[in-house]
């Protein structure tokens, strides 16, 4: 184990990573919104909305990410629409983990049971009202393990941009690896990143199911 090639990389797995948190935090910030937005459409009971959303969770859980990103980089371009690596990297992520989110969203507000609805709509209660005070609120602790999966998903996911030419931890490493062929140390320096990186995001995690698990005794 080379530690003086750790010693003198380290401070540019920092810089990496903070490339890696940026672009997997607005994605996923990204993602819960088009998430939240699909399920309650899909909620909506309109035949043509539902069917945009179903054909637009099909296709992003379809593809693979890395081509969605090829598509955004390199083919709109083509269309006249230049984004940087940066936005692309974003709307990936985005576009990929809303279609997961919506999944997770939809299976928290179909828990709600229906009398609790149809009590809502007998109080008056607008639709919107009833979305956003009763039926929302319990539907996030249902679907809470489910999104903290996905947040997971996503920032691993997001080692694929490197694939576009974007300077995260992943591009880092393979870039090491072909100019000094110090594997096993750059391989160590990723997977500590990513540690550091997940592993608070799962503590978390865990910590607000048990929460919401005792609220809801």
């Amino acid at each position: 184990m080379d530690w003086s090639f750790i010693q003198k990389f380290a401070p540019y797995y920092v810089l990496a990573a903070q490339v890696t948190v940026s672009i997997s935090f607005w994605g996923i910030v990204l993602s819960l919104v088009i998430g939240l937005v699909c399920s309650m459409i899909t909620e909506l009971k309109v035949p043509v909305a539902r069917q945009i959303v179903a054909a637009y969770i099909e296709l992003s859980r379809g593809t693979p990410l890395l081509v969605q990103l090829f598509f955004l980089y390199f083919g709109f371009p083509k269309l006249g629409i230049t984004l940087s690596a940066e936005t692309c990297a974003i709307v990936g992520l985005a576009f990929l983990g809303g279609s997961y989110m919506s999944e997770a969203f939809r299976g928290g507000i179909e828990a709600v049971g229906p009398t609790q609805t149809e009590s809502c709509r007998v109080l008056g209660m607008t639709w919107g009202q009833t979305m956003r005070h009763v039926v929302i609120p319990q539907a996030l602790s249902t679907a809470l393990p489910g999104v903290v999966a996905n947040v997971i998903f996503l920032v691993k996911e997001s080692s694929v941009v490197s694939g576009i030419a974007l300077a995260d931890l992943m591009y880092l490493t393979k870039d090491l690896i072909g100019l000094y062929y110090n594997t096993t140390e750059s391989l160590l320096m990723l997977v500590v990143a990513y540690t550091l990186i997940l592993l608070p995001i799962s503590i978390v995690g865990t910590i607000l199911e048990r929460r919401f698990d005792y609220a809801r005794r």
